[in-house]
């Protein structure tokens, strides 16, 4: 049986390195307390930012300052407690860094609502006689439009300090799963001993060939999260609660409506995501199911079978620097400026790719501004996870670009954009690959490869919208949120996608547990919006329109200069519309086409 190593036995080749935001622990310790300090800066302001436009941009340039040590300070910590949770040492910063921003956001809370005090007339006028702050003339919309819906002064600042406590579901979710949760290892029919985590059931056992080994290690993971279902109940209940209660005291119609406020995306285009995919897409996955079902010659195939590999005797496996290789080249096609990102991604070891105990589950990728940005994954070899890779440096190709090209508070569009380069990167690569390969094997391999990156946005993460909709609704109706109740309304909303194609495992109801996304407002649904996005404008550059990748980079360069609407259009693209999504949903239909005709006798 092979062991999980431990943080301090992996190789260091294969971690990213931090030393890029600060090269040790005691700079670390002094920044963060000078960084205190420095508010002071920022607080000459108060009670003057209506006096005139100089005032007002030296009060929002000085913030930024303040706002870009902050970001450092923050990726540092998190990225040390992501890598291992399980150290003390982590922990400790973590926790420092965010008693420590809990009095500075107390402190700067009166930053908004001076600028909300000031007459927007004046505000138009300010924007006019200073160019300087023409930078930030979306984010002075931005604000002006919270207005119906921000408090007294006081009350902010009040909700501002306690910013540690308001988020505390969230750390307490990833502090546990990180630090205490712990899979039972299973044996299987050959007699092997197999370690069990949340990565090796996401990466390697949820696709395995044989079904024992799928249905094993499924039992495994639903029996621990049976374990902690009433903790994690009672912490994610309290997260809601939280949002509903914010949502009520600033005068929203529905905690739906104030999140949306904050992603600049109407109840339409929110609803044609979880609706339109749902309705149209369930028939076409319960086809890759029924063929899946064919292909391993089960009775019924379950929940626990859907994610394993078409093809039971063909599952390409690579090292991560073959990976590498085929992402650097499927990438050329966006240029030598983005094609030098992704080789100083590998070269500068952004990248975290180790195995090891107490290292956060699944991917993602930060970008802190003034550094380079970092990815955090876990490599178990399988040749899916090149695409996670792709996905990750796609993030990080994205704010680089912004990064470079716009100031801090410019950087960062809508979460209803910001899927959208990732999963085009995954795009590219299936693109690349079926170039490179006459092999009918490996072709089928690469189509079922893009229906993993369609199943993970469009299923997955989609129906955890579906979920949070139905959890929110609850929640408003004030129906407790307890374990079971939770259980069902997940249980509900898969059985509603699959039908009776699909025999639910027992414990399926306690998927809900499995992603963090549900602390992040309405992230989960975006996913589907970014890869709708993504979808389109592939097909824009197969047909090589005129600057077709010139509008993609020009995009990405943007950051959030504009609304997620506007930054689409840019692309020639209409998201207010339901035929980018019904386009998306029809192609999904067509790649499981090309998969039941490979399968033809």
């Amino acid at each position: 049986m092979s062991k999980i190593l431990k943080r301090h036995e992996v190789d260091e080749v294969t971690t990213w390195d931090v030393t890029s935001l600060f090269k040790d622990e005691t700079l670390f310790e002094a920044e963060l307390v000078s960084v205190v300090d420095d508010v002071e800066t920022v607080l000459q302001y108060k009670g003057k930012l209506h006096e005139d436009a100089e005032h007002l941009f030296g009060a929002i340039k000085t913030l930024e300052t303040l706002q870009e040590r902050l970001v450092r300070l923050s990726t540092y910590a998190m990225l040390q407690i992501s890598a291992d949770g399980t150290n003390p040492i982590h922990q400790a910063n973590a926790a420092k860094v965010s008693a420590s921003f809990a009095d500075i956001a107390g402190k700067l809370a009166f930053f908004e609502p001076e600028i909300l005090a000031i007459d927007e007339t004046t505000i138009h006028h300010y924007l006019e006689e200073e160019q300087q702050l023409q930078p930030y003339k979306k984010m002075l919309k931005d604000i002006l439009a919270k207005k119906p819906y921000t408090l007294l002064p006081e009350v902010e600042e009040v909700l501002a300090s306690l910013s540690d406590v308001l988020d505390a579901p969230y750390m307490i979710y990833e502090r546990s799963k990180s630090s205490d949760m712990t899979f039972n290892s299973f044996v299987d029919v050959l007699g092997n001993t197999r370690p069990m985590s949340e990565a090796l059931y996401e990466d390697e056992y949820e696709m395995a060939t044989r079904s024992n080994v799928r249905k094993l290690a499924y039992d495994r993971f639903v029996e621990t999260f049976d374990r902690y279902k009433n903790t994690y109940a009672a912490t994610y209940a309290t997260e809601v609660q939280k949002q509903v209660t914010l949502a009520k005291v600033r005068g929203y119609d529905s905690v739906i409506d104030m999140l949306l406020h904050g992603q600049q995306v109407t109840k339409t285009m929110y609803e044609n995501q979880l609706n339109i995919i749902q309705e149209e897409l369930a028939p076409h996955m319960r086809r890759l199911a029924k063929l899946k079902e064919k292909i391993y010659q089960l009775d019924k195939i379950r929940f626990c079978d859907l994610k394993a590999t078409i093809d039971p005797d063909f599952e390409p496996t690579i090292s991560f620097e073959e990976a590498e290789k085929n992402i650097i080249a499927a990438l050329e096609p966006l240029g030598i400026e983005y094609s030098a990102i992704m080789k100083k991604a590998f070269s500068d070891r952004w990248i975290d790719y180790a195995s090891n105990v107490g290292k956060q589950s699944g991917a993602f990728c930060a970008s802190p501004y003034g550094a380079h940005p970092y990815i955090l994954l876990t490599w178990t070899g399988n040749a899916r996870g090149m695409f996670t890779l792709a996905h990750e440096l796609g993030h990080a190709g994205h704010f680089y670009l912004a990064n470079e090209h716009q100031t801090l508070f410019n950087t960062e569009p809508s979460t209803y954009f910001v899927e959208a380069p990732s999963t085009m990167n995954e795009l590219l690569l299936a693109e690349h690959l079926m170039k490179q390969t006459d092999d009918p094997r490996m072709k089928r391999w690469i189509i079922s490869a893009l229906l993993d990156t369609y199943y993970h946005n469009f299923v997955t993460h989609l129906l955890e919208g579906a979920f949070q909709q139905r959890v929110y609704t609850l929640a408003e109706e004030g129906v407790p949120l307890t374990a079971d109740v939770l259980c069902e309304e997940k249980e509900a909303v898969i059985r509603n996608f699959w039908g009776d194609t699909v025999e639910l495992d027992k414990g399926v109801g306690l998927t809900w547990m499995r992603q963090p996304h549900y602390y992040m407002g309405l992230y989960p649904y975006t996913y589907s919006a970014g890869l709708t996005v993504a979808t389109a404008q592939l097909q824009k550059m197969k047909r090589n329109e005129d600057d077709a990748i010139h509008r993609w980079l020009e995009v990405l360069r943007a950051g959030g200069t504009k609304k997620p609407v506007d930054l689409i259009n840019m692309l020639e693209i209409d998201m207010t519309t339901t035929v980018p999504i019904k386009e998306a949903v029809a192609y999904v239909g067509k790649l499981i086409d090309e998969l039941e005709k490979s399968f033809a006798p």
